[in-house]
């Protein structure tokens, strides 16, 4: 059974940074490109950031780029998402997805097979 679960989240005031962790069971993240997607409330999911297969192509939505950084370690399955500089408009859920298309321009998620639960990032100003 596949399981894919996301970590890092909490509570942070703006400027600070967070680190999120998206590891699985049951399936290698190396063989797969990797997004990470938030839903603030309110809103519509959008996709942050994503890497592919051999982290030659990596993208992030323009109000995350200088301060968010994707990365993968492959020894232990998992991919992280450096987030730096928050703001307040950062807070929302971010949920990690397996199987997407990762293009230089967007995350597409239509290909996506498996999602984690998410977990919560909070900007407080």
């Amino acid at each position: 059974q596949v399981q894919v679960v996301e970590s890092g989240g909490d509570l942070v005031q703006a400027g600070g940074s967070l680190r999120l962790s998206c590891t699985a069971s049951g399936l290698t993240l190396a063989k797969y490109p990797v997004g990470w997607f938030r839903q603030a409330p309110g809103k519509e999911r959008e996709g942050v950031s994503c890497v592919d297969l051999s982290m030659t192509t990596t993208y992030y939505t323009a109000s995350v780029k200088g301060r968010f950084t994707i990365s993968r370690d492959n020894s232990n399955n998992t991919v992280y998402l450096q987030m730096n500089s928050l703001k307040p408009e950062d807070t929302a859920m971010y949920y990690c997805a397996v199987d997407i298309l990762c293009l230089s321009t967007r995350v597409v998620e239509t290909t996506t097979k498996y999602w984690g639960q998410g977990t919560q990032v909070t900007v407080s100003s």
